[in-house]
């Protein structure tokens, strides 16, 4: 299984357009966005919100568009 991040807006950019071998492989980039974020820094405003999703869902997702 293949894993891609999504970002909730619908945008793409250079996280987004990466394809990861393990789920742990995608988790891992996007601790490295988040890092410097602290749970008590609840202002997310400035950064994109994404997911980790299977690569299979969101290539039949654009297929139905």
């Amino acid at each position: 299984m293949r894993f891609r991040i999504k970002r909730h807006d619908g945008i793409e950019d250079e996280v987004t357009v990466r394809e990861f071998e393990t789920y742990e492989q995608a988790y891992d980039l996007l601790e490295s966005i988040y890092a410097d974020i602290c749970c008590s820094d609840s202002d997310y405003d400035d950064r994109p919100y994404y997911d980790i999703v299977d690569s299979n869902e969101t290539d039949s997702l654009e297929s139905t568009s």
